[in-house]
């Protein structure tokens, strides 16, 4: 055989090879294609659009086709092009073509078999809402008729029955049964999942710190919840404003957009804490250099305590008038008895503690604390009775200082009548028993002096009774020193 022969020789045995190959491919390509299960998830690209359908190429010579439905915009426009790879997945072979879904908006089908292929494929099938039945709604899928549960048409089901009907939404198939007599469908399955889908995609984004825009869902007492995307984020009442008296409603509406920052991160039971605080400059940083201890203040009192009365100089900060600081030079029992809710007024600075956020007013200029002069700890003083409470008796001693002597350390028995004993303006000496220079108040004790007074008498007891047995000597027993002790006490003229 010459060479050009075993050239045409080899040459047809390699085609016939590739031949041989090629159809080895193609029924390869098919018997994968068969075995396709219902739900299948396959990357196809698109081959063709027309008829209503997308064509899909699936490999060999086999094509899949995709309502094209799915991939139009609410005005009609296509989000598809031929060439544009997609993910689908199986639903069955229906009249010897298969078809697939994008499952995004939900597979369409009329019939029966459909709805019992996009079951078994578990793939969501496009449903409308005719109308509210008894524990749920009547859906159309088609020509046939489904029951979905009230409890799976939403997530939460909170909105009125008239808000779902008329509507077309994607329904998962939970049964399928008596021959498709009896299928119920769930939209609230399909809702959950794609909140875990985003969820997932969010935990991959999301950190503490960042900074997010979101849209008022809803407003509570307790605070907002703001739709973040998809899923929702809760602002705490505390944190929508440095006005602790403001309502979280007059801040606030339902479709504003608002700008937060992500202030706790709970994924384990997906909750998203925000702050609108935390977006804005804190307005205490500057409140010890614009009020500084001294300077003359105006404000409106917006609520009043027992313990004093708190004014607010603008919208984020608010100071409190203690009530030993209302300047009527009187003890009172409720700042009620000096000022009200609503009422201007014009107040002077003590001191402030921005860090705490706490400004400390007082209706009078305050004495500097540098011209007062305090008694010293264990110092006898005197003064005047100037109010009696339950808890104890408070005694001035000068023009700028008044001391408390607690009931504990009034050295009188329980359950005795101070206002009776010691009625206001009455003289008392007691002993200091702490100085608290700050705050400009005193500690006393009237049972201190009764204790200081026994001691000494005691001491001088002692020492005369010393002095009186070294300057006698007839004096030698016990018997003498007492006759000595009762000469000394012998009343003159008896």
């Amino acid at each position: 055989m010459s060479e050009e022969n075993n050239k045409t020789i080899s040459t047809d045995s390699d085609t016939a090879k590739q031949e041989e190959n090629f159809s080895e491919l193609i029924e390869k390509s098919y018997t994968a294609l068969e075995r396709l299960r219902p739900g299948q998830k396959v990357k196809a690209k698109v081959v063709n659009i027309s008829g209503g359908n997308a064509y899909i190429y699936l490999g060999g010579k086999s094509e899949g086709i995709i309502d094209e439905s799915e991939f139009l915009d609410e005005d009609g426009t296509s989000r598809i092009n031929e060439g544009d790879e997609i993910d689908a997945f199986f639903v069955a072979v229906q009249d010897g073509t298969r078809k697939f879904t994008t499952i995004r908006h939900g597979y369409s089908t009329v019939s029966l078999g459909g709805i019992r292929d996009a079951f078994e494929a578990g793939v969501p099938v496009s449903g409308e809402v005719k109308g509210e039945v008894k524990a749920g709604f009547e859906i159309m899928i088609g020509k046939v008729r489904c029951f979905c549960p009230a409890s799976q048409i939403d997530l939460k089901g909170t909105r009125e029955a008239k808000a779902y009907v008329g509507q077309i939404f994607p329904f998962k198939i939970l049964e399928f049964g008596e021959d498709g007599r009896n299928i119920i469908v769930s939209r609230r399955a399909l809702l959950e999942e794609e909140k875990q889908a985003l969820i997932a995609r969010l935990k991959e984004t999301l950190a503490v710190n960042a900074e997010i825009t979101g849209v008022v869902k809803s407003i509570q007492k307790f605070g907002a919840f703001i739709d973040i995307g998809g899923i929702d984020g809760f602002i705490p009442a505390s944190e929508i404003s440095y006005d602790r008296n403001e309502k979280p409603e007059n801040i606030l509406s339902p479709g504003q957009e608002i700008k937060t920052k992500i202030i706790k991160l709970d994924w384990d039971n997906d909750k998203i804490t925000l702050s609108i605080k935390a977006t804005q400059p804190d307005p205490w940083s500057s409140v010890e250099e614009k009020y500084p201890a001294g300077s003359k203040i105006q404000g409106v009192i917006t609520r009043l305590a027992p313990f004093g009365a708190f004014v607010k100089l603008e919208p984020d900060i608010e100071g409190l008038i203690h009530i030993s600081n209302l300047g009527t030079g009187r003890r009172l029992n409720h700042p009620k008895e000096v000022v009200e809710a609503g009422q201007q007024i014009e107040a002077y600075v003590i001191s402030s503690e921005p860090r705490n956020r706490k400004l400390s007013l007082s209706l009078q200029p305050r004495v500097a604390s540098e011209k007062i002069v305090f008694p010293a700890e264990g110092e006898l003083v005197k003064g005047t009775v100037e109010k009696i409470m339950p808890y104890g008796i408070f005694l001035r001693l000068n023009e700028n200082l008044t001391g408390l002597i607690p009931n504990s350390e009034m050295g009188t028995p329980q359950g005795t009548d101070h206002k009776k004993m010691f009625p206001e303006g009455a003289e008392m000496q007691v002993v200091v028993l702490e100085v608290d220079r700050v705050n400009g108040k005193l500690r006393l004790s009237r049972k201190g002096i009764m204790e200081r007074t026994e001691r000494e008498e005691y001491s001088q007891y002692l020492d005369s009774s010393k002095n009186s047995v070294n300057s006698s000597s007839s004096l030698g027993s016990l018997g003498d020193l007492l006759t000595a002790k009762m000469a000394e006490k012998k009343i003159p003229g008896h």
